[in-house]
This record gives C-alpha cells, sequence and structure tokens, in this order.
C-alpha cells in the first residue's frame, strides 16, 4: 500500500473521531435519534459535529485526485507528499475547529484544499 492510498483509508475513517468527540461523554445521549441530540448541543461537541460534516464533504475531491493521479502514473514521491499534506491539514483542521480558533482553522483548511488540486496539477 503506498502512503498516498493510507492516506485515502485514514481519511475514510478520520471523520468518526469528529463523531466520537461530538459525542464524546454522552451527557444524555439518545441513540434512537442521534442527529436532533446532536442538534441541541453547544460548544466543542457541537463544532466536533460541524467538523465531522466538513471533512466528510472535503473526502470525493481528495478520493478522486489520489485515484486520477495514480491512474496517471503521477511521480509516487509528489503524490504521496501532498497526500500526507492533505491529511495532516485535515488533522489540524479538527483540532482547530474543537478548539474554536477560526481564522488558523480557515488557514489549514485552504492549505488542504491546495494540496488536493497541486496533485490534480500534477496530472
Amino acid at each position: 500500500m503506498t502512503i498516498a492510498y493510507a492516506c485515502v483509508l485514514f481519511m475514510g475513517l478520520f471523520p468518526y473521531v469528529a463523531a466520537g468527540i461530538a459525542k464524546k461523554g454522552f451527557d444524555h445521549y439518545d441513540n434512537s435519534d442521534p442527529r436532533q441530540w446532536l442538534a441541541k448541543q453547544t460548544g466543542f461537541r457541537a463544532r466536533a459535529n460541524a467538523a465531522q460534516a466538513n471533512l466528510f464533504e472535503s473526502l470525493p475531491l481528495f478520493f478522486a485526485a489520489v485515484i486520477i493521479a495514480s491512474m496517471q502514473n503521477v511521480t509516487q514521491s509528489t503524490l504521496d507528499i501532498l497526500a500526507l499534506g492533505f491529511v495532516v491539514a485535515r488533522v489540524a483542521f479538527l483540532i482547530c475547529y474543537i478548539a474554536d480558533w477560526s481564522t488558523t482553522r480557515s488557514i489549514v483548511w485552504l492549505a488542504g484544499l491546495v494540496c488536493v488540486v497541486a496533485i490534480f496539477f500534477q496530472i
């Protein structure tokens, strides 16, 4: 498995980390209606849930970039570095979102997007 493929696997699972953080402690958690329960949350739980949604939203473009670049035989080391850059940016994004560092969150969000666009420019 290449590093880029490992990044795809990691990112496919990473939004569930944000979901777990949103539900951390399970204060009166209602598993029969989890979305309603999450909609009522505030603070770090609400931010973690919002981060979860954003993490899922970023996956299609990243997955497509890695798959297409692999099919087009982009230099593996370049692809691996850009995929790792995306992962690092998205991990930092989650941390910033939970900590409520909005400006830094936007900067690392942009860094992740730049990594994905850069993968496409390797094709």
